[in-house]
Protein backbone atom coordinates (compact mmCIF):
# COMPACT_ATOMS: atom_id res chain seq x y z
CA UNK A 1 0.00 0.00 0.00
CA UNK A 2 2.89 2.23 0.46
CA UNK A 3 5.84 2.77 2.62
CA UNK A 4 6.59 5.01 5.70
CA UNK A 5 7.27 8.46 4.77
CA UNK A 6 8.10 11.61 7.07
CA UNK A 7 6.93 9.69 10.03
CA UNK A 8 3.06 8.55 8.46
CA UNK A 9 2.17 6.08 5.51
CA UNK A 10 2.28 7.13 2.07
CA UNK A 11 -0.31 6.18 -0.27
CA UNK A 12 -0.35 5.85 -3.53
CA UNK A 13 -3.01 6.28 -6.22
CA UNK A 14 -3.01 2.75 -7.37
CA UNK A 15 -3.09 1.22 -3.60
CA UNK A 16 -6.12 3.61 -2.53
CA UNK A 17 -8.53 3.46 -5.48
CA UNK A 18 -7.61 -0.04 -6.82
CA UNK A 19 -10.72 -1.50 -8.40
CA UNK A 20 -12.84 1.78 -9.23
CA UNK A 21 -13.82 2.09 -13.07
CA UNK A 22 -11.61 4.08 -15.22
CA UNK A 23 -13.15 6.31 -17.51
CA UNK A 24 -10.74 7.47 -20.26
CA UNK A 25 -11.22 11.05 -21.28
CA UNK A 26 -9.71 13.56 -23.97
CA UNK A 27 -5.86 14.96 -23.49
CA UNK A 28 -5.41 11.83 -21.80
CA UNK A 29 -6.81 12.46 -18.56
CA UNK A 30 -8.48 9.57 -16.32
CA UNK A 31 -12.01 10.12 -14.58
CA UNK A 32 -12.21 7.12 -11.68
CA UNK A 33 -15.71 6.54 -10.53
CA UNK A 34 -16.13 6.42 -6.74
CA UNK A 35 -19.76 3.69 -7.64
CA UNK A 36 -20.07 2.42 -4.41
CA UNK A 37 -20.27 3.74 -0.61
CA UNK A 38 -16.61 1.92 0.15
CA UNK A 39 -15.03 3.74 -2.39
CA UNK A 40 -16.60 7.24 -1.87
CA UNK A 41 -16.42 7.26 1.43
CA UNK A 42 -12.81 6.40 0.90
CA UNK A 43 -12.66 9.33 -1.35
CA UNK A 44 -8.61 10.91 -1.83
CA UNK A 45 -8.15 11.37 1.76
CA UNK A 46 -4.59 10.54 2.83
CA UNK A 47 -3.67 10.48 -0.41
CA UNK A 48 -0.34 12.11 -0.82
CA UNK A 49 -0.71 13.80 -4.22
CA UNK A 50 -3.23 12.96 -7.24
CA UNK A 51 -1.34 13.16 -10.85
CA UNK A 52 -2.45 15.71 -12.76
CA UNK A 53 -4.46 13.39 -15.63
CA UNK A 54 -6.15 12.09 -12.88
CA UNK A 55 -10.02 13.07 -11.27
CA UNK A 56 -12.75 11.82 -9.12
CA UNK A 57 -15.96 11.72 -9.90
CA UNK A 58 -18.64 11.03 -6.97
CA UNK A 59 -22.12 10.92 -8.18
CA UNK A 60 -25.16 11.81 -6.10
CA UNK A 61 -23.03 14.58 -4.22
CA UNK A 62 -23.85 18.09 -3.40
CA UNK A 63 -21.21 18.21 -0.44
CA UNK A 64 -17.71 17.37 0.10
CA UNK A 65 -15.09 17.68 3.01
CA UNK A 66 -11.61 17.47 2.48
CA UNK A 67 -11.06 16.09 6.37
CA UNK A 68 -7.87 13.79 6.11
CA UNK A 69 -6.65 15.48 2.55
CA UNK A 70 -3.02 16.58 1.92
CA UNK A 71 -3.22 18.62 -1.27
CA UNK A 72 -6.43 21.20 -2.14
CA UNK A 73 -8.79 19.98 -4.84
CA UNK A 74 -10.32 22.00 -7.51
CA UNK A 75 -13.92 20.85 -7.71
CA UNK A 76 -16.48 20.52 -10.83
CA UNK A 77 -19.61 20.74 -9.63
CA UNK A 78 -21.96 18.96 -12.39
CA UNK A 79 -25.89 19.47 -12.80
CA UNK A 80 -27.94 16.28 -13.23
CA UNK A 81 -27.03 16.11 -16.81
CA UNK A 82 -23.59 16.15 -16.22
CA UNK A 83 -23.08 20.14 -17.28
CA UNK A 84 -20.45 22.20 -15.13
CA UNK A 85 -22.56 24.58 -12.81
CA UNK A 86 -19.60 25.65 -10.89
CA UNK A 87 -15.93 25.22 -10.12
CA UNK A 88 -14.21 25.78 -7.00
CA UNK A 89 -10.53 26.39 -7.21
CA UNK A 90 -8.15 25.32 -4.92
CA UNK A 91 -9.85 23.79 -1.61
CA UNK A 92 -7.41 23.82 0.99
CA UNK A 93 -7.74 20.54 3.65
CA UNK A 94 -10.37 20.63 6.21
CA UNK A 95 -12.43 22.66 4.50
CA UNK A 96 -16.37 21.66 3.39
CA UNK A 97 -18.16 22.73 0.20
CA UNK A 98 -21.71 22.40 -1.13
CA UNK A 99 -23.36 23.22 -4.29
CA UNK A 100 -27.13 22.81 -4.17
CA UNK A 101 -27.76 23.17 -8.05
CA UNK A 102 -25.38 19.89 -8.23
CA UNK A 103 -25.91 15.88 -9.08
CA UNK A 104 -22.33 15.52 -8.86
CA UNK A 105 -18.70 16.58 -8.58
CA UNK A 106 -15.31 15.85 -10.03
CA UNK A 107 -12.13 16.35 -7.40
CA UNK A 108 -8.91 17.33 -9.43
CA UNK A 109 -5.76 18.30 -7.99
CA UNK A 110 -5.74 22.55 -7.36
CA UNK A 111 -4.81 23.97 -10.91
CA UNK A 112 -5.86 20.58 -12.56
CA UNK A 113 -10.02 21.76 -13.03
CA UNK A 114 -9.97 23.81 -15.82
CA UNK A 115 -8.32 21.06 -18.33
CA UNK A 116 -11.08 18.19 -16.98
CA UNK A 117 -13.50 21.21 -17.60
CA UNK A 118 -12.50 21.29 -21.03
CA UNK A 119 -12.41 17.50 -21.27
CA UNK A 120 -15.94 16.82 -19.92
CA UNK A 121 -17.14 19.08 -22.60
CA UNK A 122 -15.44 18.00 -25.22
CA UNK A 123 -17.56 14.31 -24.39
CA UNK A 124 -20.46 16.26 -25.88
CA UNK A 125 -22.97 14.56 -24.59
CA UNK A 126 -21.88 11.56 -23.57
CA UNK A 127 -21.69 9.98 -20.06
CA UNK A 128 -20.83 13.38 -18.84
CA UNK A 129 -22.66 16.03 -20.69
CA UNK A 130 -21.26 19.44 -21.64
CA UNK A 131 -21.85 22.87 -19.89
CA UNK A 132 -24.82 25.04 -21.57
CA UNK A 133 -23.83 27.20 -24.41
CA UNK A 134 -26.59 29.74 -22.73
CA UNK A 135 -25.26 28.97 -19.29
CA UNK A 136 -22.64 31.12 -17.70
CA UNK A 137 -19.68 28.98 -15.88
CA UNK A 138 -19.58 29.80 -12.47
CA UNK A 139 -16.43 30.47 -11.38
CA UNK A 140 -15.37 30.37 -7.47
CA UNK A 141 -12.15 30.94 -5.83
CA UNK A 142 -11.04 30.00 -2.25
CA UNK A 143 -13.17 32.02 0.71
CA UNK A 144 -16.57 32.72 -1.60
CA UNK A 145 -18.85 30.86 0.36
CA UNK A 146 -21.24 28.01 -0.73
CA UNK A 147 -24.51 28.07 -2.21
Amino acid sequence: MGGWTGGRRAMTLDAHLDGLERRALPDGLTLLVAGDRRSRARGLARLDELPPDHALLLQRCRSVHTAGMRFALDLLWLDGSGALVRLDHAVAPRRVRTCLRAKAVVEAAAGCGERFVAALAARDGEFLARTPKNSPLAVRRPGSGDD
